[in-house]
Parts: structure tokens; C-alpha cells; sequence
């Protein structure tokens, strides 16, 4: 089936934006914490994808500074990803750059979204083509991940996760950046893929919206799949592991869905644009923190 795939992985690193994330965006030392996360974590998970049948194009504002430039110079002189800098991304945009990064349309189209401060497990790219098929266009979860905040990890499962793929064919594709990765599903059917992780989101100071969910867990049990993506988190004890699971994470559950209430009544009156005025007044009101 790879040999008649065309996949990749698409990546917004600092593209002009409007709304709550511009205002995040505008922050001192916001992209140097990027980077560092990118080089830390969104980079060496691609590199060590054990399917090397894809291609990956990260777009980057114009005006990028020249410091951002010399830092990724040594990733395109290692052809690990093509830098396209462009200020808006039309979709005809979009299809033109994957288009100048293969050799060839083939069967089946997938496009990947990708955060630049999140990491993939090592099979990532080989599951999601595991269950492509030619023919109707179709949305791919791998519904099961890792959250990282600081030294502890957590196991979540998202069916409508960040990391959406979406396979088609080469007749009018839209891609995975057609909706909002909640909304995909609404547009088109979904496989959705379990088992082991296949992503992680790390939490930090300029997260948009992640928060920690799921369950505390060891690293140990998947070491394999990431690697050194996992260095650095603690073995919870036994102690940690009850408390999470007594006290923690049903105040998680609790707090989640308390705030897909909220959310779902703010869209219905404002709309999305309304929804991202709120967020940016609570985050003012509170000083920061995640929206």
C-alpha cells in the first residue's frame, strides 16, 4: 500500500494569526520557547518514523526572524522537512506546495496536521497508512495518546484529537486543515485507530488551549514507541498513582465536562469568534494560564 501513498505531515510553526493564539503569539520569548520544544520533542519524533514514506512542509511567517532562519537550516539541509513561508495558506496554496514536494501524484492522498510543540510515536506515520484505502475521503484518528506536563505523563484517549489525518483522492483533496480537527468528523466518515499511544502533547506556558487529562501512568510502558521524547518523567509511586485515580482524575473529568458545557452554550450563542473573545477576557482576567 506505501507505494501508492502520498502522505504528509503539515505544519503551521509561526504563521500569522487573528483571534486568542495572536495574542499568545505577541508574547516575549514566545517563539524561542517553540523552537526549543520543536527541537526537543515534534523533530525527532518525525525523524525517528520507522515509515519513511512521507514528506513533511511546515509553513513560516515571512518575517521570521533571521535567528529562526540559521535554526532550522540544519533540518532542510537534512531534508527532514521543506520550510515554506508564506503569510495565509489557501487551500490551492497548500496543493501546490505538496504537489512541488513529490515525485508524482499517486492512489491516495493523506495529509497529517502536526503542532510544532507535540511529538508522534516512532509508528505513527505506518498506522495511519496501515488503514488507508483508496476511494471515499475518509478522517483518521489514532485515538489513543500521551499528555506530558512537567516530569508526569498521562495516558488520554481523544477521538477527535489535534493529529487528524485525512485520506482522498487526487480529484478536488481539501485536506486535514479543512475544519477544525473536532469538526472533521462532521464533513466526512472516520476510522478510528486504538491500541498503543501514537501521539504526545506537552503542556506549558504557551499552550493554546491543552490541558492535562487521562490517567497518570509509568513511563516505562512506552519507552519504545517514543524514546527519548519520554526523558525526564519521574516513576509516579504508589501513593501517586491512587491519588490520581481517587481524587485527581475524576476532578479532571469533572472540570472537562463542566467546560464542553460551557462551550457548546457560548458557541451556539456567539459562534466561534465570540467563543475566542471569552477566552482572551478570562485569560486577561486571571493573568494567564490555559484558555
Amino acid at each position: 500500500m506505501g507505494a501508492s501513498i502520498n502522505h504528509i505531515l503539515l505544519t503551521r510553526f509561526n504563521l500569522p494569526s487573528i483571534g486568542l493564539e495572536s495574542v499568545i503569539r505577541a508574547k516575549e520569548g514566545w517563539l524561542r520557547q517553540r523552537v526549543e520544544l520543536f527541537d526537543q520533542f515534534c523533530a525527532p519524533s518525525v525523524i525517528a518514523q520507522t515509515n519513511r514514506n512521507f514528506e513533511w512542509i511546515i509553513y513560516f511567517d515571512p518575517a521570521s526572524p533571521e535567528w529562526l532562519r540559521e535554526r532550522i537550516e540544519k533540518y532542510v539541509q537534512a531534508k527532514v522537512f521543506t520550510p515554506i513561508y508564506r503569510e495565509t495558506v489557501s487551500n490551492a496554496e497548500m496543493l501546490s506546495d505538496i504537489r512541488g514536494v513529490i515525485d508524482g501524484e499517486r492512489e491516495i492522498l493523506i495529509t497529517t496536521n502536526l503542532d510544532n510543540d507535540d511529538g508522534l510515536s516512532n509508528d505513527f506515520v505506518d498506522r495511519v497508512q496501515s488503514v488507508a484505502k483508496a476511494g471515499q475521503r475518509t478522517a483518521i484518528y489514532i485515538t489513543n495518546g500521551l499528555i506530558r506536563q512537567s516530569d508526569g505523563l498521562y495516558l488520554h484517549q481523544y477521538s477527535r484529537n489535534a493529529f487528524v489525518s485525512v485520506q482522498e483522492p487526487w480529484n478536488a483533496p481539501i485536506s486535514c486543515w479543512s475544519a477544525w480537527h473536532t469538526e472533521i468528523g462532521e464533513r466526512m466518515p472516520v476510522v478510528e485507530v486504538g491500541g498503543a499511544p501514537g501521539w504526545l502533547q506537552v503542556i506549558h506556558g504557551t499552550n493554546v488551549s491543552n490541558r492535562v487529562q487521562g490517567q497518570l501512568v509509568s513511563p516505562r510502558s512506552y519507552r519504545e514507541g517514543f524514546g527519548a521524547l519520554l526523558d525526564g518523567v519521574a516513576e509516579p509511586r504508589i501513593l501517586d498513582l491512587g491519588r490520581d485515580r481517587l481524587v485527581s482524575r475524576p476532578a479532571r473529568f469533572f472540570r472537562e465536562y463542566t467546560r464542553a458545557a460551557v462551550k457548546r452554550v457560548v458557541m451556539g450563542v456567539l459562534g466561534r469568534e465570540g467563543l475566542d473573545s471569552v477566552r482572551l477576557f478570562w485569560r486577561s482576567r486571571l493573568g494567564g494560564g490555559h484558555p
